[in-house]
């Protein structure tokens, strides 16, 4: 009886390592190649993940993103949330909840998402993330849903790499490795470490749940 169990569970574990090393990777490069799931200017990722609350313990975080720019092996993300309304302040760390997260998935294509500008996002005659006049008069689609991402301008995109430190610290926010996202199916940052020249933090990727076109 003994000698079955074991060989249950070591079938079981092989069949979990085969799906972790071989399958898995195989379906993400095959989506990878797919019009639905390629990755491209305008996809929107979702991902979740576990991360500190500020205790011992971890809570599940939910993440969905507009890629904005591909540039290189460099890849542009903007975090997709809904503007708050007056009084109304939404959760402060960008992410969502788990109900609104799985919603998305099935509905991002027939749902408007507005890119917004940093400098519309942040007027000094207005509160930031809140949607108001000036924002319904500028992006009429925000009438119909609250959900923005910051857009980049134009002229920002496909730029080298500024040497100035603190346009440095601001181009590398939110830059992801294209490789790792095409070949490993994570979100791997681009970072500015104490070497001469920035890096992938490979420790700190995080697993891609879908891309969505």
């Amino acid at each position: 009886m003994k000698k079955m169990l074991l060989i249950v569970v070591l079938a079981a574990m092989a069949l979990y390592a085969f799906k972790i090393w071989a399958y898995d990777p195989f379906m993400w490069k095959k989506a990878m190649k797919s019009p639905e799931h390629a990755l491209k200017p305008g996809s929107t990722i979702f991902a979740n993940y576990r991360a500190s609350n500020g205790s011992q313990s971890t809570v599940r975080k939910y993440f969905i993103f507009k890629v904005t720019e591909i540039n290189g092996d460099h890849v542009r993300l903007s975090v997709v949330r809904q503007l708050s309304e007056a009084g109304k302040p939404l959760q402060s760390d960008f992410s969502t909840t788990e109900h609104d997260y799985q919603a998305l998935k099935k509905t991002i294509n027939s749902l408007a998402v507005t890119g917004i500008l940093r400098e519309d996002l942040y007027r000094k005659d207005s509160e930031p993330y809140v949607l108001n006049d000036y924002l319904k008069a500028k992006y009429p689609a925000l009438n119909t849903s609250r959900y923005y991402f910051e857009e980049l301008p134009a002229a920002h995109k496909n730029q080298p790499v500024p040497n100035e430190q603190f346009q440095r610290s601001e181009y590398f926010s939110l830059l992801y490795s294209k490789k790792e996202i095409i070949e490993h199916g994570r979100l791997a940052p681009w970072v500015i470490s104490n070497g001469p020249e920035p890096e992938i933090f490979h420790r700190m990727a995080e697993d891609i749940d879908v891309i969505i076109n």
